[in-house]
């Protein structure tokens, strides 16, 4: 062989390789060296931590330029902030992004295994509670889909989210051991940790120059080490990072301890530390708990601005353009003691006069809200703020002043609206009020639906808006079609490229094309068919997991999310207890056949909650076992409802249960991600579910329910939900049926709480729509039989869903809070005779 034909050889990188017999060959080697193992003895969990570090090698040269790129000087890097990051399984998302799918279902396959089990395999993150994590880890996606530079920073909880076990149709939460096994896709930085302070007091003193400074002496000190996920967007370069922290001990052994005989003692301060990250969202009813709260918000904050500037002056930065460098969101409130951190950093770690630190703060951060509950805007006794963080609290103290000041020329001589506004509430018991703390110190503020956010402007955040009204801005969420719907609805997904192309995973205002196609008989045959091939397969794992037979073609009425009395899972429940009576009076009666979906987990402490649980499970046993019924009516609560459960579920849906009282949902995305999948929705005019019905047209939505004006003046007026009980007979029926004990073996105390609180209360008037939403729910059926109608209300729903994609909101926010543009991120090809380690340029500070 010549020199010229040697030169001429194409050898491909074992690490990059894409050839199915590359992949093969790194798989294995990824099993003997990194797993240890022989195939003969491996288990399933080695393989399928030999194929993520194989898919891992792949993404690495993306991310590593990536992180290159964030040094550039001119770069503005989003850097966003959450407490909740709810990732779901990383292979399957990161397979579609990178374009590798069948090339590694293929080399899998050859290698004697199958995919779908290696998928299944993955322990999920439980990073986050609901619909705030989710949101995150959607716009986490998309900014790298879109190449914006990015950073998301939060916590690396030992323990996330709990599984939920049912037993005897109660809800148990077990520890979520998500790491058990090992997580193949974080890296850890132990090199770029950093020291965060708790407690202990500050002491005044004058600087070289003379001037007036604050030294703060913590009583304790944790370390912070971070670990980082690449989030790799769709058929780009960019890969990200989800930089999340985990608390470690400043000093981890103490041999004095140790050696005096205190083994305990020894160890003492590693476990005290290493408990702050321990576990996602502790028991805030107890004192400690609130205090551990406090803890894990101020600890990964504190990180990541300590990140940031470290970043920011490695690269050469003057901390007084910081802003310039890094737009940072604050996901709900819970960030929102960044404000007073930034100020601490810069004004007394880095010496930056007030005015100047407090102009880089402002300009530096925008304030996402997320809810319209004023108990869930987030405040801190001061006792506690004051005593976890006492220089924080004399920097709010120091805000709070000139804030007021400003808002008194404005408000002049109202000191009812001053109190309103300030940081301290003093109306009882003092309290830090952290929504407020986040909009004095935020450039933008926005709600996330436009209804959401014209109800800040209203009620919750009244008079920030008539003190600021240019602050403020609507940013309607969104969801990410890569994963829900190319990824969760593979078949649905090919029908769509194959009519209208590939365009619409990025662009997804292109599914208006299938509009066209709503009429056609042959591909509404074809809609109908996956349609019914996505309900086998859901139908099959409720057989399979549960051991209840349903009808797939039955009307799947599914509700999933988080359980809540606002929400509303019990008035769907006297929907189906109202159906129940109807068949037990005739049971020749003619309805649909119907399947009611229900998933989600209750707040550990929220009792209401359990109960609803409670409720459903036991009229689901008495309704499922009933031969009057002949399954007409089946009941499924699935456990544990996460990402990875919920992947079969949007698919499988006909119906989408929305029905939260108007005025109390801020947004939602559940609903998103069913309409975006053919569902139908019934619903309320409350949170997004008012943009989607603008969306897919008036005539393809299932409208019910008191509005926003209506419920502000029923509660006014006086509301008494016992008139309803006693002038809506099958309403009384419904409601006495479970009083009597009949869903509880006679026990006729078991659901009085929840019965009472409807009959008595009812904060969130359930029995003022019940009659609208029944009405509205035999209408439901009777489209439903209309088979060619209902096909072509499903297709529309999808086709009209481009809005809601995260990547329209991500845009929204690039273009008008952060002002940041996408960067290019370009790799070298791979070249055999530079694979060699070459050091240039060296700086010990990359990541």
């Amino acid at each position: 062989m010549t020199t010229e034909q040697t030169q001429s050889i194409q050898v491909e990188d074992d690490r990059s390789g894409l050839g199915i017999e590359t992949l093969r060959r790194a798989i294995a080697d990824n099993l003997f060296y990194l797993q240890g193992k022989w195939p003969e003895i491996a288990t399933l969990n080695d393989f399928y931590m030999a194929l993520a570090n194989t898919v891992r090698d792949r993404l690495m040269p993306r991310w590593l330029n990536t992180i290159r790129n964030y040094r550039r000087s001119e770069v503005r890097v989003v850097a966003y902030l959450s407490a909740e990051f709810l990732l779901g399984p990383h292979l399957g998302i990161k397979l579609i992004n990178l374009g590798i799918e069948e090339l590694v279902r293929q080399a899998v396959a050859d290698s004697g295994l199958a995919l779908e089990d290696l998928l299944a395999q993955e322990e999920e993150p439980g990073l986050g509670n609901g619909g705030l994590g989710r949101l995150a880890a959607c716009y986490m996606e998309s900014l790298a889909t879109l190449e914006i530079p990015a950073i998301g920073y939060g916590i690396r909880y030992e323990f996330g989210i709990f599984d939920q076990e049912l037993r005897d149709g109660w809800q148990v939460e077990v520890t979520d051991k998500w790491l058990q096994y090992g997580n193949p896709w974080e890296i850890p930085r132990p090199e770029s940790a950093v020291m965060v302070r708790f407690g202990g007091r500050t002491e005044a003193y004058t600087d070289d120059e003379g001037a007036y400074r604050v030294r703060w002496i913590p009583a304790r000190v944790v370390k912070g080490v971070p670990y980082d996920t690449p989030i790799v967007g769709y058929y780009v370069n960019t890969t990200n990072t989800l930089r999340l922290w985990r608390a470690e001990a400043a000093e981890s052994f103490n041999f004095q301890a140790f050696n005096q005989g205190d083994y305990y003692g020894a160890v003492d301060q590693k476990i005290y530390s290493e408990n702050l990250t321990k576990v996602l969202y502790p028991n805030d009813e107890p004192l400690q708990g609130k205090q551990l709260r406090l803890e894990q918000q101020y600890f990964f904050v504190s990180c990541a601005l300590q990140d940031m500037i470290r970043l920011h002056r490695g690269a050469g930065g003057d901390l007084r353009q910081f802003h310039q460098k890094f737009a940072v969101q604050l996901n709900d409130t819970h960030p929102a003691v960044a404000v007073a951190e930034l100020m601490r950093l810069l004004v007394d770690e880095h010496r930056l006069p007030w005015d100047a630190a407090w102009e880089v703060s402002q300009s530096t951060f925008g304030f996402t809200n997320h809810t319209l509950l004023p108990e869930a805007l987030e405040k801190w006794p001061l006792p506690l703020f004051g005593s976890l963080l006492p220089r924080h609290l004399e920097i709010i103290y120091e805000i709070n002043q000139r804030f007021l000041d400003q808002a008194r020329v404005h408000f002049l001589g109202d000191s009812q609206k001053l109190a309103q506004l300030s940081l301290i509430d003093e109306s009882g018991e003092r309290y830090v009020r952290m929504a407020h703390l986040a909009c004095v110190g935020s450039h933008a503020i926005n709600g996330v639906a436009e209804l959401h956010s014209e109800l800040l402007k209203q009620t919750v955040l009244k008079d920030f808006y008539q003190l600021w009204p240019q602050k403020f801005q609507n940013k309607t969420n969104g969801v990410t079609p890569r994963r829900w719907l190319l990824l969760c609805n593979p078949r649905l997904s090919q029908l769509i490229t194959e009519h209208i192309g590939t365009d619409w995973v990025c662009q997804l205002e292109q599914l208006r094309q299938l509009e066209a196609y709503a009429e056609d008989r042959e591909f509404q045959r074809q809609w109908r068919q996956i349609k019914r091939a996505v309900k086998q397969d859901l139908a099959d794992h409720i057989q399979q997991t549960l051991n209840i037979a349903i009808n797939p073609d039955s009307l799947f009425d599914i509700q999933v999310k988080r359980i809540h009395e606002y929400k509303r899972q019990h008035l769907n429940v006297l929907h189906i207890i109202t159906l129940y009576n109807r068949i037990r009076r005739n049971p020749d009666i003619d309805i649909v056949p119907r399947t009611f979906i229900f998933g989600g987990k209750a707040a550990p402490g929220y009792i209401m909650a359990k109960l609803m649980i409670k409720v459903i499970t036991s009229v689901a046993e008495v309704v499922n076992n009933d031969p009057q019924v002949c399954d007409r009516i089946k009941v499924v609560f699935l456990p544990d409802y996460n990402v990875t459960n919920s992947q079969p579920v949007y698919p499988a849906a006909d119906l989408s249960e929305q029905i939260s009282t108007a005025g109390k949902e801020a947004s939602g995305t559940g609903n998103m991600k069913f309409s975006l999948n053919g569902a139908l929705t019934i619903g309320t005019l409350d949170g997004a579910n008012v943009e989607i019905r603008q969306a897919v047209g008036a005539e393809n939505f299932f409208l019910f329910g008191l509005t926003i004006e209506e419920v502000q003046q029923l509660q006014e007026s006086g509301y008494n939900p016992w008139d309803y009980y006693n002038r809506t007979p099958d309403l009384k029926e419904a409601i006495n049926l479970i009083n009597s004990g009949f869903f509880s073996h006679g026990n006729r105390e078991l659901f009085k709480p929840l019965v009472d609180s409807l009959v008595y209360d009812d904060p969130y008037l359930l029995l003022a729509d019940y009659s609208a939403y029944i009405d509205c729910q035999d209408t439901v059926g009777q489209r439903f039989r209309e088979t060619d109608t209902w096909t072509r209300m499903s297709i529309l729903n999808s086709a009209r869903m481009g809005y809601f994609s995260s990547d329209r909101a991500i845009r929204e926010y690039c273009q008008d809070i952060w002002h940041v543009t996408p960067i290019s991120v370009q790799l070298k090809p791979y070249v055999q005779a530079d694979a060699g380690l070459k050091v240039e340029n060296w700086h010990p500070d990359v990541l």
